[in-house]
């Protein structure tokens, strides 16, 4: 019998159909979350049961996670996002010890060991200089969107970005345009002082294992390499890797 995961972020919403003997993944959607995370989660769900092709009223169970969980009457249970990041990247990657997520509104280092529990995390959701929402700030200052972002990256040197706040970053950023900074360079800089963060953030925390990028900057192939040089090891990305949260809901629904 299938059952679900729902993962609703700051961004977007996600839902995994999994096969609850097997585990196999059926099918999986995201949709942005806009104004209303009840509702992305409504249409993140019902677009994940269209594609595996089953009602949804066959669901034997749905496990809400993210921060628009307690948006989510028709979830079972909710469990927190941590837990279902962790669950999530052991199941992808086995020998996942240490699991990086970094989404709209806060970024998470967790420790976890070979059964995918949680042993130790910290978070980052006091400023946006260390989570996604600051590369849409970089997007809208730039005019490009994050894919474009990580391809003007990829080309460039990294400008030295100092300020540890968000909005002194902005205008940082302003200014090293206005001096005529090219703006691959500007971008390369933000994923660098974006990935050193991360790095901090991991160090407070006992790591061990392979580490484990998770959220929707994993599919940011240039970020994926910087936060890798900056950490010094190679960093296992899924093939969706935003999907990890639902998917660690959904491992939990076929318990």
């Amino acid at each position: 019998m299938p059952v679900a995961g729902v993962d609703v972020g700051s961004v977007a919403a996600k839902a995994v159909i999994l096969n609850e003997r097997t585990k196999a993944v059926l099918a999986h959607a995201l949709v942005p979350t806009g104004w209303n995370p009840r509702q992305a989660g409504e249409d993140a769900l019902n677009r994940a049961c269209s594609l595996a092709g089953v009602e949804r009223a066959s669901l034997t169970r749905i496990v809400g996670t993210g921060y628009g969980r307690i948006a989510l009457p028709f979830a079972d249970k909710s469990v927190t996002e941590i837990t279902c990041h962790a669950l999530g990247a052991v199941h992808l990657f086995p020998r996942t010890g240490v699991v990086l997520d970094i989404g709209g509104q806060d970024s998470k280092a967790i420790a976890v060991d070979a059964d995918g529990s949680v042993q130790d995390f910290v978070m980052n959701d006091k400023c946006a200089a260390g989570t996604g929402r600051f590369l849409q700030v970089l997007s809208g200052i730039l005019g490009m969107d994050v894919r474009a972002l990580d391809e003007a990256a990829a080309c460039g040197k990294p400008a030295e970005i100092s300020s540890m706040c968000a909005v002194f970053a902005e205008t940082e950023i302003v200014g090293l345009l206005a001096q005529g900074a090219k703006p691959e360079d500007v971008a390369a800089g933000v994923f660098r002082s974006l990935a050193r963060r991360m790095v901090s953030l991991s160090r407070r925390i006992a790591c061990r294992g392979e580490c484990t990028f998770t959220g929707g900057l994993a599919s940011l192939p240039a970020f994926v390499r910087c936060l890798s040089s900056e950490l010094g090891v190679a960093v296992n990305v899924a093939e969706q890797p935003q999907n990890t949260g639902a998917l660690g809901a959904a491992l939990i629904a076929a318990r």
